[in-house]
């Protein structure tokens, strides 16, 4: 059998993306999720992302990690989603979709998409971290050798560790540059390795940084391995609304598998 399918890329956070708006594709053979995913063997991504008719929306997202499980909602994703909308003739310039979190809001123009994130209602102080979730859970931690640290083991061993355990976390560390402006690495579930960008781990990050009264401001500048995205968000008695997440999602290539 032979699958046509399309590749994505959000600040370096790249994506197979399939069009299965006539339910062709296997959505419960995780080994053949795992195998396009892969680098050496597949095509090469680290997620894979499904987009299907709905009912009442413009499309419906499903995503599955590198590792062939469907998994919690991702922001990149969600943006190259709408590149690949766009780029099929289901949406022009706006959009309203449901992910596994939801409904979100984006629009896009050219190839800078902003994506609606879900209000964050909680956010957990802890000595040496932040946790909180924003469609997906995060750690968030300040690392000031971030330039050289090893985040693999690191990540891994926090992944892994209390509380988190069978469930996991993504790990964020984070070195702030200025009031407004921080350097993200994260760790992914799912990937279990460095990721050159993470969506929801940027919003996370944006949004912890405020909560803790490391910033003031509402419009927080996230340098990632794969280039900067934006966060802006409004705070009210401890809850983050109107959460967007702003960046490039761009087309790579098309083929056939």
């Amino acid at each position: 059998m032979e699958q046509v399918f399309y590749k994505y890329q959000g600040t370096g956070n790249d994506f197979v993306m399939i069009d299965n708006r006539q339910l062709t594709f296997d959505k419960n053979d995780t080994k053949q999720v795992a195998f396009l995913c892969d680098r050496r063997f597949g095509i090469g991504a680290d997620g894979l992302i499904l987009l299907e008719h709905h009912e009442t929306c413009d499309f419906k997202m499903v995503y599955y990690n590198s590792d062939g499980n469907e998994s919690t909602m991702c922001g990149n994703g969600g943006r190259c989603l709408v590149a690949f909308a766009r780029d099929l003739g289901v949406i022009t310039n706006t959009a309203l979709f449901e992910a596994i979190d939801g409904l979100h809001h984006a629009s896009i123009d050219g190839d800078i998409v902003k994506l609606q994130m879900v209000d964050v209602n909680t956010v957990e102080k802890h000595d040496s971290h932040v946790f909180l979730d924003t469609g997906s859970p995060h750690h968030v931690q300040f690392e000031e050798q971030i330039e050289d640290f090893d985040i693999k083991t690191l990540g891994a061993n926090i992944r892994y560790g209390a509380p988190y355990n069978e469930a996991g976390s993504n790990v964020n560390f984070v070195k702030k540059l200025n009031d407004n402006t921080y350097r993200v690495r994260t760790y992914e579930r799912g990937v279990e390795d460095e990721t050159l960008s993470c969506g929801t781990g940027v919003t996370a990050v944006a949004i912890a940084m405020h909560a803790t009264k490391q910033t003031h401001d509402n419009l927080i500048n996230l340098n990632v391995e794969g280039g900067e995205l934006k966060v802006s968000f409004e705070e009210e008695n401890g809850t983050y609304k109107n959460v967007w997440l702003v960046g490039p999602a761009k087309f790579v290539f098309k083929g056939t598998i």
